[in-house]
Order: structure tokens, then C-alpha cells, then sequence
């Protein structure tokens, strides 16, 4: 395969999950951290090192987790009889007598699932915040009485609780200062709320200068805003591609691209997460078999990526695919819902990550949610793209438009990013962040931790494996006042239960270091640090002497 300027891209896998980190360099294929050197434009592109980690963890450990899991499944069956019988009382949801007759609603296993596992450490989650998610934030304290299924606030508050949970890259989302009286000033002119949609009332000057200074932040025609992160994706994709279509989706897609390829009607194609070989392969046979039955030409084919991956911490291999899609003539739709504002050197993203042109991708999408401390979302773009879906878009049309304090709230963030503000405080944070983020991840691998992920990213996936030591993590950093967040099915593989930190350039040195002590003996207590590779905190480079993507 051919990219922009000629030169071959290679693909290897990585252990044996086929995560890949691919790379090429006079002719030859290597894994992890190889420059990439393309052309574009007649000019030379060095593209960032691809330098990512997805140890596996030692055998033992997966039995120790599925054997946990056997017996949380064995107990549930046994509890379930109990309930059934009137033996244990059943808090979860029933069906109602008079719909015995009824396909049941309850009895798939993600309820079984839910009732009998997830319930026993339900407490580590949705715990509710009553400050700013700064730095460090507040926390009621709840209990419960009946194992979980409820809770009861008992009044007291955890003061200055470690956040390591929010999506505050930059440390935009913070308690009110002087830098906020703009916002400040347009409640007062604007309100609260819109009142109407785009296509209506619902269009203000305040969300054209914000869309002019989105397009020029990402050096584009055009932008469009929308007053939701989630709708962006599920909203905008129908109105892209429809029946006749065909999405190659990676394996890893945020729920919201998911739900809005599936809503487009379009055909939907999974490849395996971040493989460029997988990718041709599904792209050459799109292009020579076409639609199925008919083997018409497909009208769109449309690669949907994300930039960073908010449950792995890897990146896309954005100048593979860019190149994939000019050689098979296909439409990139890229979500930089947690990359815009976090990486890149002025924080312009995977694009400005990896050192290359905005054009090379079709459709920009990213939110406002994370890097600017705020809600919403956008597409950017060609200018006829843009105005196509001021036009066609669901969101457009049917949905509320962004409050106006929220939009000033952007605005400000993005001024600050772009150095508008008088002040060097945005590429200061930008810088800090990616400071904080190699530094938080290089301690955990050292200390013998498995880390996922890509060292620039700031979303940093640390493995526990088993379902009991996900909430022994929770519960005693809380203790320690430390918040994090931890995931387990179905957000992640049954096997694959992690915490996810969440570095931000508002954390001190300090703050980093103190979690890194609590990490270190709670990874002793738990034994958690199941890492084979402690002394090499960089992935191992492997010299590949064959490619299948050639010239």
C-alpha cells in the first residue's frame, strides 16, 4: 500500500492482541516508536513515533479472574433459586403478574450480571461530587443498608479528594475566577437557555463566533456546534451515509459512533482495533465485491476512528488510515472527543499529534466536554460539508441549541489555548499536561503495574482484572482520599476490569506523587502489579523483515 508520498506503510501485532503500532522507514517494517516519513504536497511529513503498550497479563491471573467469575455466576444461579422460592427477598426489577404470559423483559444475562455481581460492588460507582471537578473536589459520603441495592447520605463530606477520575485535561473546569466574567456577563445578557433550535430561533451571534473560532483553532473551512457530545456522532452520521453505504468501524468505537452508524441504515463492517492490515483487507474487498447480491458499487464507504480511545489510552494510526483511504478513494470520519486540546503541541489534536494536514481528514468531530470544561460538540470541515448538515442534521433540526453560557465558556477556553488571551497560559497547560501524563505513566510501569495504552495519551488504563479487586481498588483509595474511576463489563472485555486515571495539567507534582505512593502499596496489598516487564518501561522493538502493504 502506497501513502501519500510513496513510501511503504507496514503493519506488525503486538503480543498477541493484535494491537498494532506500525511504522516504515526505508523500506523497512518495525514496531513501536519508528519515525514515519511521508511526502504530502511535495513536502517532507516526519510523523510522530507510535510508541504503545497492551502487555498480557500471566496466565494465572486470567484463571484466578474467569474462576471469580464462575463462582459470582454459580452463587447468582443459587440466589436466584432463593428469590424464586420467597427465601431471599428480591429488590430487582420483576415481571408483573398479570404479564407472566409475556416474553420476559429481565432475564437476559447483563441483568443476571447486574443483579447478582454488580450489585455487591455497585457503591464504587455514581458516587455523587458537590464541588468543581477540579484538581481535588468533594464528595458526599453514602451508605447502605440492604447491600447496595440502595443508599443513604449521611451528611458528612470527603473534603479534598484527589481527582483522578474527570476528564479535565487542561484544567479548564474549575471553581469561578476573575477569567470567568465573560461568562458571567452573558448569563446575564443571554439566560440560561435557547428556547428553539438552530433552524428556528435557536441560531445566536454567540454560536457563529464560536464556529469561526472553531474552524480557525483547527486551521478549516467551516464548523458547526451542537448542544450534545453524544448527539454529535449519533446525530450527524445518519445524515452522512445511508442504505447503499458501507462503515468500516474500528472494534473499539465509542457507543455514540456506534448507535449512529447503526441508525444510518448503512452496512457496518467491524476491523479489528487500530490494524491497518485488517482495514485493507475489508476496503480491497469492499472495492471488488461491492454491495452483497448485487455487487453494485457502494455509494459512500466511511472509516470511523477515534483519535484517543477512552478505554485502551491508545491513538489512532492516523497516517496509515489517511493513506488506506486515498489509495480506496473512502471518507474519514475522525471523534477527537478526548484528544482535541490534549495532545499535539498547541493541542490541536491526532491531527496536529501526527503532524499533518486537516484535510487529509473529511469529517473533524470532537467535544467540548473534556480539554474545555464545558458540553457540546462539533463538526468541522469543507465548507459544503458544513452547510450540508446545517441543512440534514437530526441535531440540527430538531434539537435544542447550545446554552450561551456554555458557548462563552468555549469561547474563552479556546482563546486561552490559542494564546488570544495575551498570555502563554494555554501551550503552558498544553505543555504541562503531557509533562504530567509521561511522567504518571512511566512511574506506574516501573513500579510493575500493566498499563495500556500510548505514552502521550492522557487517558491512562490501569488492569485489575478481577472483579473483587475492583472494588478493593476503589474503596480503599477513596479512603485515602483518592477518586478514581474503575471499569468492568460491558464497558470493557468480562476479563479486562481496569481503573482508568484521567492525568490532567492541573494536577501538581505532588498531587501525582501522593497517588503514586497509594498505588504502590495498594498494588503490593492486592498484588496488582502483575507487569513481566518492569525493568523496561518502553515497549521491546521488533524488526519485521516481510510487509503485505507494499508500494
Amino acid at each position: 500500500m502506497a501513502n501519500p508520498g510513496g513510501g511503504a506503510v507496514c503493519n506488525g501485532n503486538l503480543h498477541n492482541r493484535e494491537k498494532q503500532s506500525n511504522g516504515s522507514q526505508s523500506g523497512n517494517c518495525r514496531r513501536n516508536g519508528i519515525t514515519k516519513e511521508a511526502q504530502q504536497n511535495g513536502k517532507p511529513h516526519f510523523y510522530k513515533p507510535i510508541v504503545e503498550t497492551f502487555e498480557e497479563a500471566p496466565l494465572y491471573v486470567m484463571v484466578f479472574t474467569y474462576l471469580g467469575y464462575a463462582l459470582g455466576t454459580l452463587f447468582g444461579h443459587f440466589r436466584d433459586f432463593l428469590r424464586k422460592w420467597g427465601i431471599e427477598k428480591c429488590n430487582a426489577a420483576v415481571e408483573r403478574e398479570e404479564q407472566k404470559d409475556f416474553v420476559p423483559l429481565y432475564l437476559d444475562f447483563e441483568n443476571f450480571f447486574k443483579r447478582n455481581i454488580y450489585m455487591r460492588i455497585r457503591d464504587n460507582w455514581n458516587r455523587p461530587i458537590c464541588s468543581a471537578p477540579g484538581p481535588r473536589f468533594d464528595v458526599m459520603e453514602r451508605v447502605s443498608d440492604d447491600y447496595n441495592w440502595t443508599f443513604r447520605f449521611t451528611g458528612k463530606i470527603i473534603k479534598d479528594v484527589i481527582n483522578m477520575g474527570s476528564y479535565n485535561f487542561l484544567g479548564s473546569a474549575g471553581r469561578y475566577d476573575e477569567s470567568m466574567r465573560t461568562v458571567k456577563d452573558v448569563l446575564e445578557a443571554y439566560g440560561t437557555g435557547v428556547a428553539s433550535t438552530r433552524q428556528e430561533m435557536g441560531t445566536l451571534d454567540k454560536h457563529k463566533e464560536l464556529e469561526d473560532l472553531v474552524a480557525k483553532f483547527l486551521n478549516v473551512e467551516a464548523a458547526m456546534v451542537f448542544g450534545m457530545g453524544f448527539a454529535t456522532n449519533s446525530m450527524n452520521i445518519p445524515a452522512l451515509v445511508g442504505k447503499g453505504c458501507l462503515i468500516l468501524s474500528d472494534e473499539l468505537n465509542h457507543t455514540s459512533l456506534v448507535l449512529g452508524a447503526r441508525l444510518s441504515g448503512a452496512t457496518i463492517r467491524i476491523f479489528k482495533h487500530n490494524n491497518i492490515q485488517n482495514l485493507e483487507k475489508l476496503l480491497r474487498e469492499a472495492v471488488i465485491y461491492g454491495q452483497p447480491r448485487t455487487h453494485r458499487a457502494w455509494k459512500k464507504i466511511l472509516i470511523l476512528v477515534e483519535g484517543i480511545y477512552s478505554m485502551e489510552g491508545s491513538i489512532v494510526h492516523l497516517p496509515q488510515i489517511v493513506a488506506l483511504k486515498n489509495k480506496y478513494k473512502a471518507y474519514l470520519y475522525i471523534d477527537e472527543a478526548h484528544s482535541i486540546g490534549a495532545v499535539g503541541p498547541t493541542g490541536r489534536g491526532v491531527v496536529e499529534f501526527f503532524g499533518m494536514d486537516p484535510r487529509d481528514v473529511d469529517v473533524l468531530m470532537g467535544t467540548f466536554t473534556k480539554s474545555f470544561g464545558s458540553s457540546g460538540g462539533y463538526i468541522a470541515g469543507r465548507k459544503d460539508l458544513v452547510d450540508y448538515l446545517r441543512v440534514n442534521s437530526h441535531s440540527s433540526v430538531y434539537a435544542t441549541s447550545m446554552s450561551p453560557p456554555i458557548s462563552e465558556q468555549i469561547i474563552r477556553s479556546i482563546k486561552v489555548l490559542m494564546g488570544m488571551d495575551g498570555t502563554t497560559q494555554g501551550l503552558q497547560r498544553v505543555q504541562q499536561l503531557a509533562k504530567n501524563t509521561r511522567y504518571f505513566r512511566q512511574r506506574l510501569r516501573e513500579m510493575g503495574f500493566i498499563v495500556y495504552g500510548n505514552e502521550e495519551s492522557p487517558v491512562v488504563p490501569l488492569l485489575l482484572y478481577m472483579p473483587g479487586k475492583v472494588a478493593a481498588f476503589a474503596r480503599h483509595l477513596l479512603q485515602r482520599k483518592i477518586g478514581v474511576v474503575v471499569v468492568g463489563f460491558p464497558a470493557t472485555p468480562l476479563a479486562e476490569a481496569r481503573a482508568r486515571f484521567c492525568v490532567s495539567a492541573a494536577h501538581t507534582r505532588e498531587d501525582l506523587d501522593t497517588v503514586l505512593e497509594a498505588l504502590d502499596e495498594l498494588g503490593d496489598l492486592l498484588q496488582l502489579k502483575y507487569s513481566r516487564h518492569r525493568k523496561s518501561p518502553r515497549p521491546e522493538l521488533y524488526n519485521e523483515t516481510s510487509c503485505e502493504l507494499d508500494d
